[in-house]
């Protein structure tokens, strides 16, 4: 059947076949209805929070309610403190930037030697019998047990907290690459050797990008482990940061400042994470067309 069109009041066509409009616009909706349907149980959840602290707070006073929570963080992003009162006005940014920072940096090294050792494991016999059993038995030590470690060997620095990111961030890049290198499919590799392709060219055109959707699998989980790192690690071996802020408004008891942290901490996670996804659909849009055919 022809599809014609016909010209609506304002001057534009649209699809003479029924129900076309239709879908296109429930479409072009999707994106807003996504954003509504993520947003109604952290709104109910905040408004139960908000109702069960009439008198400005909860369980005895111990936590703030979402008001005064709003409050303290606006201070802390806004806030001036030119004579030093209030160490929680205006220092906000500087804790995101020393935070993300060393993220970044942690992440970076993990990646760089992550996934060329992922690759070495999942494609070489010799390499998955001489460097995954180190892997293996270095993996199931938290990031907790190594921050004494950290410390005597970078004392009290970023150095060390870039350690324990890197640290954090390598093994679940190191598994799920291995694991992507692994099982790629063998008609693939039998196919570029059927063209001639040594075992260089397979590697790098054949494995190294049918791995791609196990290594992003590992960077997103390495990420989010990173941010846990990155608190661990400023509340003990670092004097600045989102983490040392956190322990030290804990310990003065502003729990308002504590939860204000909290939330910025989860923020500054989805943010990145969805970054690695915004890079994943480019690095994997040939997915998406084959899917198409």
């Amino acid at each position: 059947m022809a599809l014609t069109r016909r010209l609506r009041p304002d001057g534009a066509t649209s699809s003479a076949l029924p129900g076309v409009d239709s879908v296109t616009r429930l479409f072009s909706s999707n994106r807003a209805n996504k954003i509504v349907a993520a947003a109604i149980l952290p709104v109910v959840v905040l408004v139960v929070w908000q109702l069960a602290g009439p008198h400005g707070s909860l369980f005895g006073g111990v936590l703030p309610t979402p008001d005064r929570v709003a409050k303290a963080w606006y201070t802390w992003v806004f806030g001036t403190n030119s004579l030093g009162f209030n160490p929680y006005s205006g220092g906000w940014l500087d804790s995101v930037i020393f935070s993300t920072t060393r993220v970044l940096q942690g992440f970076a090294v993990a990646v760089v030697l992550g996934i060329p050792t992922g690759i070495m494991i999942g494609w070489s016999r010799l390499a998955s019998e001489t460097i995954d059993p180190l892997i293996q038995l270095l993996r199931p030590i938290p990031i907790t047990a190594w921050l004494p470690f950290s410390i005597a060997v970078f004392g009290i620095s970023s150095f060390g907290a870039i350690f324990l990111i890197a640290l954090g961030v390598f093994y679940p890049v190191v598994i799920n690459t291995t694991q992507g290198a692994r099982h790629v499919e063998r008609d693939l590799v039998r196919a570029a050797e059927m063209m001639g392709a040594g075992r260089f060219d397979i590697l790098w055109r054949v494995v190294v990008p049918a791995s791609l959707p196990a290594i992003f699998t590992g960077l997103r989980i390495g990420l989010g482990i990173g941010w846990t790192a990155v608190i661990v690690a400023e509340m003990i071996a670092v004097k600045s940061g989102l983490g040392y802020a956190l322990w030290d408004a804990y310990y003065v008891g502003r729990m308002d400042v504590v939860i204000a942290d909290m939330a910025t901490i989860g923020l500054m996670g989805l943010l990145s994470d969805q970054i690695i996804l915004v890079c994943e659909r480019y690095a994997l849009s040939w997915r998406r067309v084959n899917a198409n055919r």
